[in-house]
């Protein structure tokens, strides 16, 4: 395990290395290509400033809100729509017209619909997250051995013990590669919405960075999510294992 950790290191350490050379080299304007170390400096000038922090923690409020509500909604309905043929064939055609359609695709129309408020780039995250999630849970669901149904079906089981205890475990495999795929996409969609039509969050100080040439913020604000996108895969990650401790 040790051995594991060391080899994951070594590459990072090794693009960090070269970063800082090549910056310190001056193969390129250090304004427009810092060192690390001068990136570092200036994440933790915003650090102890509280602008980082004060940006931050409203991308994230609007990433949660929007990627929970769009979560429960796409397992809801793709519960139904998995469980329920009558639903699916109601519903199926619908989402499969909206379902192709960029998340950021609708911003235009949700601007003029609902304005520039906080309302925008959580209901943004929530188309992002919605469809997707919505997709892994019906094709979770229907991908169930219908064999295993049957047998518990011969031995009484009802439709809510079905449901319960061998469709949606059997389910979340697909469930929770959605919702892990979805989180990093969360991400992705609210700093394009900030950039565009949102005056506070990374996505905004990432574009007045862009105004002042102030390449080293908008260097550590892009580590900054990174390091949000990979904690929020691992989180997932960790409640999939420990959800579906049959599979590990």
């Amino acid at each position: 395990m040790k051995a594991e950790k060391i080899l994951w290191v070594i590459p990072i350490l090794a693009f960090l290395a070269i970063w800082e050379a090549i910056a310190r080299a001056e193969f390129f304007p250090q304004y427009l290509f810092p060192p690390f170390s001068h990136v570092m400096v200036t994440m933790y000038m915003l650090i102890g400033s509280g602008i980082l922090a004060e940006n931050f923690v409203s991308s994230l409020v609007r990433v949660l809100a929007g990627f929970v509500l769009g979560a429960i909604a796409g397992i809801g309905v793709g519960i139904l729509m998995g469980y329920n043929e009558a639903v699916n064939r109601a519903l199926h055609p619908i989402f499969s017209l909206l379902m192709p359609i960029p998340a950021l695709g609708w911003l235009p129309l949700l601007m003029l619909w609902i304005g520039v408020g906080e309302a925008l780039p959580v209901t943004i995250v929530f188309l992002c997250s919605f469809f997707p999630i919505l997709y892994n849970t019906v094709t979770g669901i229907r991908s169930v051995d219908r064999e295993v149904i049957n047998i518990a079906r011969t031995l009484g089981a009802s439709k809510r013990q079905l449901l319960t205890t061998i469709i949606l475990p059997l389910a979340l495999p697909n469930i929770f590669t959605g919702l892990r795929l979805e989180a990093g996409m969360a991400w992705r969609v609210i700093i394009a919405a900030e950039m565009v039509a949102i005056p506070t969050g990374i996505g905004a100080l990432l574009i007045s960075s862009e105004s002042l040439l102030r390449v080293d913020v908008i260097m550590a604000c892009l580590m900054v999510l990174s390091l949000a996108c990979l904690c929020s895969e691992k989180l997932l990650l960790l409640l999939e294992r420990r959800l579906t401790r049959w599979r590990f």
